[in-house]
C-alpha cells in the first residue's frame, strides 16, 4: 500500500485502491470523524513505521507522531468521549521511553502502544514492552493495538497491559481454525471427520452444541454458517480469557494461569 499513499508533516496523502480517486488524512481529520461518529474511545493520530526500519527514519515519524499528538488533544471532543495518545518508537527502548515520557505530560484519558505485532519476533514484543509499560502513567488505561495470541495476551498482562484490540479470533476463523481451552483446532483436518464430540465444552459458547465433524463438514463445504460458527467460538473463547485472566490476578494465580496458557499456547 505504500505506492498509494505519501505521508507529510501535515498528514497523509492516499489513494483509493477501488476508483483511485485521492484523498487525505490529517489529524483534524482524524479528530472531526471520530467525533462525528461518537466514539467511545477516540486514537491520537500517528504514524506506524514497519519492522525493520532503520532508527533515524523512526526518529523522524516519532517527533511527527508527537506533534499530531499535541494537536489532537488540543481539539474538542464530546464529554463522553476518551482520547488515547499512541506510544510509537519502533523497536528502540530509549525512543520507547522518550515517547511514553511526553505523551504522559499531555495528560490523555489513556494511553495506547502502537508499532507492534507488525512483523517482529515475540520475544522483541516483550522486550520493547519491557521498555514502555513502566514508562506509563499506572493510574490510566494502557492499551496494546494488535495484539494478539492468548500467549501474547497474558504476556502482556504480567507487563502491566490493560487492553487489548486484535482480528485474530475472527481472522483465524475464516481459515477454519478454533480457540478452544485444549489449544488450536484446526477444523478442516480429516482427523475431526467422524469426530462427533463438542469443539469445546469449557467455554460457555453457542457453538459448543454443535460436533466437530459438523463444524467440519461446514467448513468444507462452504457453508457460511460454518464460518460464523466458529467466529461465535474464538469470540467466546477470548471473553473467557479475558475473564479467567482478570480472576488469576484477583485471586493471585496468575503464574499458574501462565504455565497453563504457555502449554496451551506456546507462542
Amino acid at each position: 500500500m505504500s505506492a498509494l499513499n505519501k505521508v507529510t508533516d501535515k498528514g497523509v496523502h492516499f489513494q483509493s485502491h477501488i476508483d483511485g480517486s485521492r484523498h487525505f488524512l490529517g489529524p483534524d481529520e482524524s479528530m472531526f470523524i471520530q467525533k462525528t461518529i461518537g466514539s467511545d474511545i477516540v486514537m491520537a493520530f500517528d504514524e506506524c513505521t514497519p519492522y525493520p526500519c532503520e532508527k533515524k527514519i523512526v526518529e523522524k515519524s516519532l517527533e511527527r507522531t508527537h506533534r499530531w499528538a499535541e494537536r489532537c488533544r488540543n481539539y474538542d471532543l464530546q464529554p463522553h468521549q476518551n482520547l488515547f495518545g499512541i506510544v510509537q518508537g519502533g523497536v528502540h527502548a530509549d525512543l520507547r521511553q522518550q515517547s511514553a515520557q511526553f505523551l504522559a505530560n499531555l495528560d490523555f484519558q489513556g494511553y495506547a502502544i502502537g508499532g507492534l505485532s507488525v512483523g517482529e519476533p515475540a520475544s522483541v514484543m516483550y522486550e520493547v514492552l519491557d521498555h514502555t509499560v513502566p514508562f506509563m502513567p499506572v493510574e490510566k488505561p494502557r492499551y496494546l493495538m494488535g495484539v494478539g495470541t492468548p500467549r501474547n495476551l497474558v504476556e502482556s498482562v504480567m507487563r502491566g497491559v490493560d487492553m487489548f484490540d486484535c482480528v485474530m479470533p475472527t481472522r483465524n476463523a475464516r481459515n477454519g481454525t478454533a480457540f478452544t481451552w485444549t489449544g488450536k483446532v484446526q477444523i478442516k483436518a480429516a482427523r475431526y471427520a467422524e469426530d462427533f464430540s463438542p469443539l469445546d465444552p469449557s467455554t460457555p459458547s453457542y457453538t459448543s452444541q454443535f460436533s466437530k465433524a459438523y463444524l467440519r463438514h461446514l467448513l468444507n463445504v462452504d457453508e457460511m454458517t460454518g464460518l460464523t460458527l466458529v467466529t461465535l467460538q474464538n469470540l467466546a473463547f477470548y471473553l473467557d480469557f479475558m475473564q479467567k485472566l482478570r480472576e488469576a490476578i484477583k485471586n493471585d494465580t496468575l503464574a499458574d494461569f501462565y504455565q497453563k496458557v504457555c502449554a496451551l499456547y506456546p507462542h
